[in-house]
């Protein structure tokens, strides 16, 4: 009879580590989100003020708006696609910085 405790309590305990690690990921991507849109806002700004193309703070402010969605995205649970959401953002961001 104990056997059979000791397993439901393994199995308590994994759900509850599985919750962990969930929480962990949507408050990773959320902050990571928060993060790369406010270096990609800051540059977009300080872009625009020099005598950069209009191309590039174009480029940053978009790559900031796709890791604002990914942000979004990663709070509500779905941190594989704010996972790609984030790589797809700083790669228009830096795209962007090619054109400087």
């Amino acid at each position: 009879m104990s056997g059979r405790d000791d397993s439901e309590i393994r199995d308590v305990e994994d759900d509850m580590d599985t919750a962990y690690d969930a929480r962990r990921a949507r408050w990773t991507a959320a902050g990571t989100g928060t993060l790369l849109t406010l270096a990609g806002l800051a540059a977009s700004l300080l872009r625009l003020t020099g005598s950069a193309p209009a191309l590039v703070p174009g480029a940053y402010g978009f790559g900031a708006a796709v890791c604002a969605l990914a942000s979004v995205m990663g709070s509500r649970g779905h941190t594989r696609r704010a996972l790609w959401l984030l790589v797809a953002g700083v790669m228009v961001m830096a795209l962007g910085d090619q054109f400087d």
